[in-house]
């Protein structure tokens, strides 16, 4: 028998078209881990945000769509993590009021939380959207079509009847000025 083998085939499939039953642990290296797609316009911090978490930066993305590129990354509400706001977008000029946006608030605790984020546009007559209740993985996406320019709040909590926030932030979407 012939086997023709691809070098990202798994080992388990390899013993598998050879007949043979073994577990076998996948071996990661460099090449395998995801590239997540960062706007050339990201700051330092969002882009050492992408090198050191590559998968969850990729994963962000994925649930925001095709075609958006981490434009920035806020671990909150500090170094500490308990949840890293990520706001995606897309074309060449994030900075444009007519970038359409995507945010996702990734919830970092290990257990679920009460949590809100809410994406406002630049142009009024857009508004904002926004997303909340009780997550143990993210909230989000919420998208605006004009999201460029605008401002992404994130809030966190124990429970929604708490009155103490793990989480309240206010950002800027992108750097406008």
């Amino acid at each position: 028998m012939r086997i023709h083998v691809l070098a990202k085939t798994a080992p388990a499939v390899i013993a598998a078209a050879m007949g043979v039953v073994a577990l076998t642990s996948p071996q990661v290296v460099a090449a395998d881990r995801p590239v997540p797609s960062v706007s050339a316009q990201a700051d330092k911090h969002t882009k050492a945000i992408a090198a050191a978490q590559p998968n969850a930066v990729t994963a962000a993305a994925t649930v925001c769509g095709s075609g958006y590129h981490l434009y920035s990354a806020d671990m909150l509400p500090d170094a500490s993590r308990k949840a890293t706001l990520f706001v995606y977008v897309k074309g060449s000029n994030p900075a444009s009021n007519d970038a359409p946006t995507c945010a996702i608030l990734d919830n970092n605790t290990g257990s679920a939380k009460w949590m809100k984020l809410k994406l406002c546009s630049n142009y009024t007559a857009d508004g904002c959207a926004s997303d909340e209740g009780t997550f143990s993985q993210y909230a989000g996406p919420v998208y605006r079509a004009h999201g460029g320019c605008g401002t992404v709040t994130a809030l966190m909590k124990t429970t929604s009847g708490s009155s103490t926030y793990i989480i309240n932030a206010v950002r800027d979407t992108t750097n406008c000025n």
